[in-house]
């Protein structure tokens, strides 16, 4: 069997950056986060969990790789 032909399976989920809606501070969280983050500076909700993939509430920035 060649190696060319074997395929890697790609993670559904990753690193991104988000931005805060209300001060507009940048933070890195991940896209199945288990946990409800916060905003360090003014405590505005960022993302929820939901089970699977996590609710963003802020505004997608970039993926972090």
């Amino acid at each position: 069997m060649k190696n060319s032909r074997i395929h890697i399976p790609q993670p559904r989920s990753s690193f991104i950056s988000i931005q805060c809606q209300e001060c507009g501070t940048s933070r890195v969280v991940f896209s199945a986060s288990s946990l409800k983050i916060n905003c360090e500076k003014c405590n505005a909700i960022l993302v929820e969990n939901t089970g699977g993939t996590a609710k963003i509430h802020g505004t997608n920035t970039s993926r972090v790789d």
